[in-house]
């Protein structure tokens, strides 16, 4: 089976393709000739998933999925949420953005967040929505060099170290975005395999 992922965060798609069964073949936007950018105007997570699948199907006719993740921070009123990768302000980026994020919980003692990442799937003209949560802390400094965003400093409940620090394979277990790519394989193996 071929699907698109419409995404063009190279992170993104390296983490999904190790998620996914050999029986996936995963095509990125640059193999359909997509250079357009959706621009995420949904209020939600769902939303912006469904904004960017929906402009895949519609324009280039393929089966595809699209995901939107956001941070939700405890005390900050689930903020930065739909708003994650653009916290800080544009253009996008993930250190003025964790930078932003550690000076506004400087006085908080409640830490507690979560990383919810919502996947539509638009298939043989169905659509299908995948939820993953991890629930988490923010550290007080970053640690770890690996993953991207804000993985520096959320440690994911359960767990000593930060998302920055584990190996790939360890992360993509327990992940929001592992866990929702999980249930999009699951559901495929079963009804389409």
């Amino acid at each position: 089976m071929k699907l698109v992922f419409a995404t063009n965060n190279l992170n993104k798609l390296k983490e999904v393709q190790e998620i996914l069964s050999d029986s996936i073949e995963i095509l990125s936007l640059k193999d359909i000739n997509c250079f357009d950018e959706v621009d995420e105007t949904e209020l939600t997570l769902e939303g912006n998933a469904k904004l960017k699948a929906n402009h895949i199907t519609k324009k280039y006719g393929f089966n595809c999925f699209a995901d939107d993740t956001g941070l939700e921070v405890e005390s900050l009123d689930n903020k930065p949420g739909v708003f994650s990768a653009r916290y800080a302000g544009e253009p996008s980026n993930s250190e003025n953005n964790m930078q932003k994020l550690l000076l506004e919980l400087k006085d908080k003692e409640n830490r507690k967040a979560q990383f919810r990442t919502a996947v539509c799937l638009n298939l043989n003209n169905e659509q299908y929505i995948f939820e993953g949560i991890c629930e988490g802390e923010i550290l007080k400094e970053k640690q770890g060099e690996k993953g991207f965003g804000y993985d520096p400093i959320f440690k994911p409940a359960g767990f000593s170290e930060s998302f920055a620090e584990m190996p790939s394979e360890e992360k993509n277990k327990i992940s929001h975005r592992g866990l929702a790519i999980q249930k999009l394989v699951n559901f495929l193996n079963k009804n389409h395999s």
